[in-house]
């Protein structure tokens, strides 16, 4: 541990886990892979189980107010804790805390087509065609890695989706080693379901 992390970690104490990233990259599954792993997470269970995500959502509702309830006094209730959220509400975190950010990486193309599978089961429009919405990825992508990467609150892990998929057992040992907790890798190892891979890039046209 750095000395900046430490001066961190005493002032401000136990990081918050951060499971980011785009919608649908992946992050559900990074929650539950913790979860196997035996780290506390703070979920409410508002949103159920479904098709687009058979396995939960993990989501907590404060989370998804970030950006407009200025009273953010939950967050060191999540110290030590996993808790998702979404790569473009990460500016909404304030830097009184420390976070140690999974975040989930896919090729854009594959999260384009689950986010409109995911619309078209649920018989809605998209707000944009897939070039704008690229666009609107990519922009969030660039903010998101220059916040953590220039953001002293923020030590980040990059993983990517395929990657968990192919090769679950090495990933998970590398959450378990940047987390730093007394993790079972060989339960996070198990979370990982080549069956919900299902909008590959090399099988899109």
């Amino acid at each position: 541990m750095s000395l900046r992390d430490t001066y961190r970690r005493l002032r401000y104490g136990r990081p918050i886990i951060v499971v980011s990233g785009l919608p649908r990259s992946g992050t559900s599954m990074a929650m539950k892979m913790l979860q196997a792993g035996g780290l506390p997470l703070l979920t409410d269970g508002e949103r159920q189980a479904d098709e687009d995500n058979p396995k939960g959502y993990f989501e907590y509702e404060p989370v998804m107010n970030l950006a407009r309830n200025p009273d953010k006094s939950w967050l060191v209730g999540a110290r030590g804790k996993g808790v998702k959220i979404i790569s473009t509400l990460l500016r909404e975190l304030p830097a009184r805390h420390n976070y140690r950010v999974v975040f989930m990486r896919r090729d854009l193309g594959e999260i384009l087509a689950s986010q409109a599978k995911m619309l078209e089961r649920r018989g809605e429009d998209a707000d944009a065609g897939d070039e704008q919405m690229r666009e609107v990825f990519e922009n969030d992508l660039w903010r998101a890695g220059y916040l953590l990467k220039n953001g002293p609150q923020f030590r980040v892990l990059p993983v990517h989706y395929t990657a968990v998929l192919a090769e679950p057992l090495e990933q998970a040992r590398r959450l378990a080693a940047f987390l730093g907790g007394d993790l079972d890798v060989e339960g996070m190892a198990a979370v990982a379901d080549p069956e919900l891979y299902r909008n590959r890039a090399d099988n899109r046209s």
